[in-house]
């Protein structure tokens, strides 16, 4: 679904709008591959940072001229994490060039198992409700709301941390309906610490996720 222009040219060359919320924008809406060709992926503050308002500014317009807008396409999270040099960044020194923390940790949509409508995607903030099972790497499930008694799709707020960030991430290229297997490396999902009795530390899992519902 296109997204709705929220600024016009003259608001975005102005201090009316800042650099972090049209990084935000595009980085919320714009396809992997987009983000880049244009060199917008990594974490928001240092892409807002370290990248010039007219960058942005033509990158918001580019957006919509080509529409490249987010999808349900199987996303490599591995490259889109990287945080990519600005021009700025380019023309400094490593001497001179503030360290840039890199992104190491991921997820990846390993197959889709049943295509959604490809018209509703969530955003940040729409609750949204899934069904899931959960599995470590040697396929023992450790959780599902499948199958139980009086079973219910798990609701909640997607983009806002309220689930592991591998569910966050994944739920956001997906379209209602989707059903999908993702790879989420132990970073994105419970760390060093894992889950007493259930997870063990630094685990990757594995899960099966279908979006029911998006409000």
């Amino acid at each position: 679904m296109e997204p709705t222009r929220e600024w016009t040219h003259e608001q975005l060359e102005s201090d009316s709008v800042s650099k972090k919320d049209i990084a935000s924008f595009l980085q919320e809406n714009a396809s992997g591959q987009f983000l880049l060709d244009n060199k917008l992926n990594g974490k928001l503050a240092i892409v807002a940072k370290n990248s010039k308002r007219e960058k942005l500014v033509d990158a918001y317009e580019k957006l919509f001229e080509t529409k490249s807008f987010r999808g349900d396409e199987a996303v490599d999270a591995a490259s889109l994490t990287k945080v990519a040099k600005t021009d700025e960044s380019e023309k400094t020194s490593s001497k001179e060039a503030a360290p840039v923390e890199a992104e190491v940790v991921q997820y990846k949509k390993l197959e889709i198992m049943k295509k959604g409508n490809k018209t509703s995607f969530p955003r940040k903030g729409d609750m949204v409700a899934v069904w899931y099972t959960g599995t470590l790497e040697d396929g023992k499930v450790f959780d599902t709301n499948i199958g139980k008694k009086k079973a219910q799709p798990l609701k909640f707020k997607v983009g806002t941390n309220r689930v592991i960030r591998g569910w966050d991430e994944a739920l956001l290229t997906m379209s209602k309906g989707e059903k999908c297997k993702i790879f989420v490396e132990a970073p994105w999902a419970y760390g060093k610490k894992g889950v007493e009795g259930v997870i063990p530390p630094n685990a990757n899992l594995i899960f099966e996720i279908e979006l029911v519902s998006i409000d």
